[in-house]
């Protein structure tokens, strides 16, 4: 078995170059919202990358579902890019865009409680474990590949387990992003308030239908689209290279069927990305303590590849912490997106369409798996050609 992944695992991608050095061109350089100049910041620009937390495939943790793989190399490629779109909310999140990792000094309590979240062992809440086992109430087998559209809505039912981060995952469907449908997702109202309210102003001319919510939940929005049939559109390729330069970028879930990338920014025609397609030894550490966090990291020049490469099938990816970040997000949209494009990537609307079945908040799904779906077959494995699916139900 462990030689049929490591096949796999070291295969050379046709569609990608890795490259000893970025090219020397006067085009900037997009990151996750940042623009760099190759000239006058390529110190700053390869520390930006460096300080993405990356997540690849690992070995040698403990098996998931107590019966299942002790690995991941060779299937676990999308479920690893899941990780880090969903690292990049929380860093986000709560140590700012503008922060970045060094190697040579002591990193903040929260950047380590990130890491922590992601260890591959079956407590941490977005663990290998956690994300496989949650996969099998979307159809998929623990040790089967995934698509970018089954990632997010794994991520979106763990995140309700996720108390620290109160992070709210909003996948859209059939390439519409519902406004309506992600302030039911956002917005906690107090019962305190309610019932003071109701005790305290009693004659208030107040509407609670109508009030203001007064908690915003920190957003994580995926939506998953085709931009073409068996490869990408070129009517699409400007307003994808927009999304990278929007503040609120958290990257995108893509590649190709069984070989995944996490997509961060581009250069010119070239998109810049982290490959999870490299096994390293699972990190042990103890709840609560610092983490060896040097793997986590990489910290060679970044891969790239020709736009026209992509498989069609993506996740963008984007986080917004507060609503003025939303707010901001949606007139970029118009802005960028939707006005200046006669085909669209995608729908912003303000209400949930008419002819839908209605929307349902997520709420925390049953888990009860022992590991018993997992593949033993490695013919399985990799015989799919599974397209990107996008959720139509």
């Amino acid at each position: 078995m462990e030689a049929v992944l490591a096949k796999y695992e070291n295969q050379i991608n046709v569609f990608s170059e890795f490259l000893e050095d970025l090219p020397d061109v006067d085009e900037p350089v997009w990151i996750l919202g940042a623009c760099y100049d190759l000239k006058t910041k390529k110190p700053e620009l390869l520390s930006d990358v460096r300080s993405r937390l990356w997540f690849t495939y690992r070995k040698k943790f403990s098996p998931i579902g107590g019966t299942g793989p002790s690995s991941d190399a060779g299937w676990g490629c999308m479920l690893r890019c899941g990780q880090m779109i969903l690292a990049q909310a929380l860093v986000s999140r709560h140590l700012g865009r503008d922060w970045r990792w060094d190697a040579e000094k002591r990193q903040p309590k929260e950047y380590h409680r990130i890491l922590h979240c992601f260890l591959d062992k079956k407590d941490s809440c977005y663990s290998i474990h956690q994300m496989a086992q949650m996969g099998v109430g979307e159809g998929k087998s623990v040790g089967e590949w995934y698509g970018p559209n089954t990632v997010a809505q794994v991520l979106k039912k763990l995140a309700l387990f996720d108390d620290w981060n109160t992070l709210a995952v909003y996948v859209s469907m059939d390439n519409t992003v519902v406004i309506e449908d992600i302030s039911k997702c956002l917005f906690l109202i107090s019962h305190i308030t309610f019932i003071y309210i109701l005790l305290f102003s009693p004659d208030s001319t107040l509407n609670l239908q109508s009030q203001r919510p007064l908690d915003w939940r920190p957003l994580l929005l995926v939506i998953p689209l085709r931009m073409g049939i068996n490869s990408i559109n070129p009517v699409y390729i400007q307003a994808f290279k927009e999304c990278f330069k929007m503040p609120q970028s958290c990257g995108v879930l893509g590649g190709k069927p069984n070989l995944a990338y996490y997509f961060i920014g581009f250069i010119d025609d070239e998109l810049i990305y982290l490959d999870p397609h490299t096994t390293q030894q699972a990190v042990d550490t103890d709840s609560g303590s610092a983490v060896d966090d040097q793997s986590y990291h990489c910290q060679r020049t970044p891969h790239r590849m020709k736009i026209t490469s992509l498989d069609p099938s993506v996740a963008l990816g984007f986080f917004c912490k507060s609503e003025e970040d939303f707010d901001s997000w949606c007139d970029l949209v118009q802005q960028e997106l939707l006005k200046k494009r006669n085909l669209r990537m995608f729908e912003l609307v303000e209400k949930h369409p008419s002819h839908w079945p209605p929307f349902v908040p997520p709420t925390k799904p049953e888990v009860q798996t022992t590991g018993a779906e997992f593949i033993e077959s490695p013919d399985k494995l990799f015989e799919s050609e599974e397209e990107f699916e996008i959720l139509n139900v």
